[in-house]
């Protein structure tokens, strides 16, 4: 098992989200810490959102959540091992 650090931006945010979440969901078992990140301000609230992971699996698990979420419009990913 690795230990991985993924990071995936999402844009639109509000339209691109759900199904992100979706997806993070289905594979929240190897998810061992999630934190989500977006400007905010009384007046907007930013249409890109920022998820960072922690993740502790194998290499071909995460290969797998990669192209899931790439399949999500609207959703870059890049990771690396540590």
């Amino acid at each position: 098992m690795e230990t991985i650090i993924m990071v995936l931006t999402i844009d639109p945010r509000s339209s691109h989200a759900p199904k992100a979440q979706t997806v993070l969901t289905k594979h929240g078992c190897i998810i061992k810490t999630r934190l989500g990140l977006h400007e905010v301000s009384q007046n907007s609230c930013s249409e890109e959102g920022l998820i960072i992971l922690h993740i502790h699996s194998s290499l071909d698990e995460i290969e797998v959540l990669e192209k899931e979420l790439l399949d999500v419009e609207g959703v870059k990913v890049k990771y690396m091992s540590i």
